[in-house]
């Protein structure tokens, strides 16, 4: 005869594991309240990350994607604050003044509190060119059909009659009368503490807009400046600095593995472009949801080179 044997759990078990499910359900809870707080927290506090490299100038400060707008000037009060406390020999900022529909450009004349010479280019919202998730999606497609190479490079196809380049004009406009001079395909060479630096300004890609000057030979450190870094090509830099992803803004655990190890999604950290080492930054402002904005582990960023 075949018995079969039944072992039932005893009350204290049944107890803790209803104590142990109860526990998990409110974790849950808490943490589902908390962290859009977290998220918001973490936009509003920018961490530092400082490069060595090799022959350049020192303390060069760069941001970009400020994304400024009437909500967050107090931020970015503390963020001008924090980029003087550095003293940099110079500040350069990657683009994307513009948050947005705000295009009330009488805003930026606070990066005139900047305590250092400061240069800049534009970005595809300072020309409201794929500035919405559907054109965004465009310009990439766009992009495929552009000439990236040093030699031909060529993105006019992205020119459009939906962008705004009266928008852009205004924009260089206030920024120049505020000490912010915008390199729009330009190159120049300055002295810093006794080291030579030359800057390639980069107008916008996505506008259609970049034409990267002809430079001639030169033994100075070059850096060049661009928004997007998918525009960028093998050029003779020293560095290329770009912005534009923000670094995800927002990046889940179980995605940034995946944005490491894969060559077509990698957006923030040091890079390169055809061998020219490209550095790009997770951006110093956000983008706004529903009026708000929120970063989770891709907190903003002020780079400072050789500090």
């Amino acid at each position: 005869m075949d018995f079969k044997h039944r072992r039932e759990k005893s009350p204290s078990i049944i107890r803790r594991n209803r104590r142990i499910f109860r526990a998990a359900i409110f974790i849950m809870i808490i943490c589902a309240a908390t962290l859009p707080c977290y998220m918001i927290w973490e936009a509003k506090h920018p961490l530092i990350t400082k490069l060595e490299i090799e022959g350049a100038p020192e303390r060069i400060v760069f941001i970009a994607d400020p994304h400024l707008r009437e909500a967050n000037i107090e931020y970015f009060n503390e963020v001008i604050d924090t980029i003087n406390e550095i003293e940099p020999s110079i500040v350069l900022i990657g683009g994307d003044f513009i948050a947005g529909a705000e295009e009330n450009v009488e805003i930026q004349k606070i990066w005139s509190k900047i305590n250092a010479p400061t240069y800049a280019i534009l970005g595809n919202h300072d020309y409201h060119a794929g500035d919405d998730s559907q054109s965004a999606v465009l310009k990439m497609t766009e992009l495929s059909h552009s000439n990236l190479t040093k030699e031909g490079y060529n993105v006019s196809n992205l020119y459009g009659p939906n962008i705004d380049y009266a928008l852009a004009d205004s924009l260089e406009a206030v920024l120049e009368s505020s000490g912010v001079n915008v390199l729009r395909n330009e190159y120049l060479t300055l002295d810093l503490g006794g080291k030579d630096l030359m800057i390639v300004g980069i107008d916008d890609c996505w506008a259609g807009m970049s034409r990267p000057p002809d430079v001639p030979e030169h033994d100075e450190f070059t850096i060049y400046l661009i928004h997007e870094p998918d525009c960028a090509a093998g050029w003779d830099a020293d560095l290329i600095l770009a912005g534009h992803t923000h670094g995800g803004q927002v990046v889940f655990p179980y995605i940034r593995p995946f944005m490491k190890e894969n060559e077509y999604v990698r957006m923030s950290g040091m890079l390169e472009a055809d061998g020219t080492p490209l550095y790009v930054t997770r951006g110093i402002g956000s983008t706004a949801h529903m009026g708000l904005e929120f970063r989770f582990d891709a907190p903003p960023e002020i780079v400072i080179i050789n500090p």
